[in-house]
């Protein structure tokens, strides 16, 4: 895939990113660069590779994922300058 002044051109228009005449120039030849370079990633055979979350192996930290009730309600409103029946209260801001 080759990237020409035009498509630098359109891409910065869509971006609304200022690219003068040089610019566009400078700016198609790294493009260019960046696609040979992922191009040649695509020609890497990866069949087998298992996919990595870091570069060294590491255990996800893991608990037990049980439901329970909290009864927490008493200790989250504790501190609330308002509250009724274990919900807060807050002033009234729509008319």
């Amino acid at each position: 895939m080759s990237v020409d002044i035009a498509t630098v051109k359109r891409v910065a228009r869509l971006a609304r990113i200022a690219v003068d005449e040089e610019d566009a120039g400078r700016m198609a030849g790294e493009l260019n660069t960046i696609l040979g370079f992922v191009e040649q990633l695509n020609e890497v055979d990866v069949s087998g590779v298992e996919p990595m979350t870091s570069v060294i192996p590491m255990e996800m930290k893991k608990r037990q994922d049980s439901v329970t009730d909290g009864n927490k309600a008493a200790d989250i409103v504790a501190n609330a300058p308002a509250t009724e029946e274990g919900f807060f209260l807050v002033p009234k801001v729509v008319e």
